[in-house]
């Protein structure tokens, strides 16, 4: 897979285990771990914006598990 204009998650800071990130010509969008540039995965913009958003929630819930706010 060959993919132009990697960029690198924002969250990844100046560290060498990065996340990056490319659209392809496909439509689709590519990801990839900067320690392993050859191995991608390939997800819609839809499929990777769930994701996201379900990680945000599940994030959200641990920390407020962690406060002891969350619900039973």
């Amino acid at each position: 897979m060959h993919a132009t204009d990697w960029q690198k998650s924002t969250y990844s800071g100046d560290g060498s285990n990065c996340v990056c990130v490319a659209a392809t010509p496909a439509g689709t969008v590519a990801l990839r771990e900067s320690d392993t540039p050859d191995t991608t995965l390939i997800t819609t913009r839809a499929r990777l914006g769930e994701l996201i958003r379900s990680l945000k929630a599940f994030e959200s819930r641990a920390q407020a598990d962690s406060r002891g706010t969350g619900a039973e």
